[in-house]
Formats: C-alpha cells, sequence, structure tokens
C-alpha cells in the first residue's frame, strides 16, 4: 500500500473518531448516571448452607455479618438458606444457635426448607424461633438469584 493511500485511510479514520466523540460523550455522562444508581441500588445476597458442619455455619454467620459491615445494614439484604444436612444447625438444641438469633436480631434472613424439615419428621416448634420458611430450599435460592441476589456457599 502506498502513503498517499495510508494517508486518507488515517483521514478517514480520524474523521470517524472526530463524529463519534459526540455520541460517547453524551454516552459517557449517561454510563456515570447509571454506575451511580447502581451503586445506590440495595444490594442482595443469598448464602447456602447445605452442611451440618459448624464451622461452615460459621462462616456463613460471618460472610453475613462481614457484608452488612462492609456495605451498611440498611444497604444490603442477606437471606441464608438452609437444607439437607444443613438444617439442623436451625433446631433449637443446635450449637450455634445463640450466632443465628443474633444474626436475625441484625437483620438476616435465616430460611428453613420445608422438604428437608419433613424428611427429618420436624416442626417449626423444634427450630429456632423467629426463622423464615420455604417449601424447597433450593427452589428458594433459584427464586433469590433471579431476583438478582449475589450467591455464596461457603
Amino acid at each position: 500500500m502506498n502513503v498517499a493511500k495510508l494517508a486518507s485511510y488515517g483521514l478517514i479514520f480520524a474523521a470517524a473518531l472526530g463524529l463519534s466523540s459526540l455520541p460517547l460523550t453524551s454516552f459517557g455522562a449517561q454510563s456515570k448516571k447509571l454506575v451511580k444508581s447502581v451503586k445506590a441500588a440495595k444490594k442482595k445476597v443469598v448464602i447456602q448452607v447445605s452442611d451440618a458442619d459448624p464451622k461452615k455455619w460459621a462462616l456463613a454467620l460471618n460472610n453475613a455479618a462481614n457484608v452488612q459491615e462492609d456495605l451498611g445494614r440498611e444497604n444490603v439484604e442477606v437471606e441464608i438458606v438452609a437444607y439437607g444436612p444443613g438444617l439442623g444447625m436451625l433446631k433449637l438444641e443446635s450449637e450455634v444457635g445463640d450466632r443465628v438469633k443474633s444474626a436475625l436480631d441484625e437483620g438476616v434472613k435465616v430460611v428453613a426448607c420445608e422438604n428437608t424439615m419433613r424428611k427429618q419428621k420436624l416442626s417449626q416448634g423444634d427450630m429456632l424461633p423467629n426463622l423464615g420458611y420455604a417449601k424447597a430450599g433450593v427452589v428458594e435460592l433459584m427464586s433469590k438469584q433471579a431476583e438478582g441476589y449475589a450467591y455464596i456457599r461457603p
């Protein structure tokens, strides 16, 4: 390719950049407003616990507390969903019961799977007070993700 052709392509490219800078400038201002509004939007996180391990529960509860501390309790919705073997930690005699109660007091929603409860022959009377209940824990997780919740599994 000769130098004259390269120069003409360069002029065309420069002209195209010059013409396209106007929409990009207005888009830049709009995108800054969008980013600001997204940052202001309330954050949402759902945490899955399906292990009977008290250490996993401690990690999930720590995650919930850390999210609330970092973002501000009023700026985030936190839900912990327990099913399968993890459900046992929501029973009245649970070794993490006091921590779960504290999380509930701090605005964390803790949800028990009714399918698991039925299979384990548990009633709401066997469970810690102030829990939420979902017919199916996995479906609750799916629903929350569809609603834009970030999903965490410690």
